[in-house]
């Protein structure tokens, strides 16, 4: 089946000496795998290896034959240039975080339009914007909405945070029930947008404690979860 689409790049891999297995978040059938063969060594075709760079937002013209196999892309353009994404050493960084981030928690091959644009515009954000030390908590902890796992916050002005149970109380229950500086910073990135992040300080080591806090949380909800490679990077860069 023919199929055209918007499609959010989450990884690519060399395979054989020219081919790459491209990773696609796509807007109208979710998660697929694409094989593209020899566009590591196509000058001249509709391809090009450049256009499979992490959270690239593409439309593409593919084959999908839904056999559990690798699909096949015929065209594919850029829907939504970046200008620094890819270049600012520190903004690159941060994209790969959050491309194997994404890859890690989103698995479903079935479409979800309300994420695929939660993501295409918040990088369209982060592109074009230089307050950016904090993006990434707040865009990871926007995303346990579209997850299933938004923490209540009913009860927010508790001191104690249950990653498990994914609420505040105030007393602490069981071993995952968390206080401290990490779950007081947490709470300024409740019912704000990306806007007001440039209002939003914290220093290095509550971003440090905060996303460790974040990941955790992300740990307990997500089947399969890995911790990511790219981590250590971005605590370097922005610590």
């Amino acid at each position: 089946m023919q199929v055209s689409t918007q499609a959010l790049v989450f990884s690519s891999v060399k395979y054989a000496e020219a081919d790459l297995i491209v990773s696609c978040f796509t807007k109208d059938y979710g998660l697929k795998s694409y094989l593209l063969r020899g566009v590591l060594k196509s000058k001249k075709g509709k391809l090009r290896a450049s256009l499979f760079q992490p959270l690239t937002q593409l439309h593409i013209e593919a084959i999908h034959r839904d056999k559990g196999t690798l699909e096949r892309i015929k065209e594919a353009k850029v829907v939504a240039p970046y200008q620094t994404l890819h270049t600012q050493v520190v903004k690159s960084s941060l994209v790969l975080f959050l491309a194997e981030m994404l890859k890690n928690c989103i698995q479903e091959e079935e479409a979800n339009p309300e994420l695929f644009d939660y993501i295409s515009h918040s990088l369209q954000w982060l592109d074009v914007h230089d307050t950016i030390a904090n993006f990434h908590i707040l865009f990871l902890l926007k995303l346990t909405a579209y997850l299933g796992f938004y923490p209540d916050t009913s009860n927010g002005n508790a001191p104690y945070f249950n990653l498990l149970e994914g609420m505040f109380e105030n007393e602490p229950q069981g071993d995952y029930s968390q206080s401290g500086e990490a779950v007081t910073v947490l709470k300024r990135f409740f019912g704000i947008n990306f806007d007001a992040l440039a209002g939003t300080k914290t220093t290095k080591k509550q971003r440090f404690e905060t996303l460790n806090l974040l990941l955790l949380y992300y740990q307990l909800h997500l089947q399969g979860y890995k911790k990511p490679k790219s981590l250590l990077v971005l605590n370097q860069l922005f610590n």
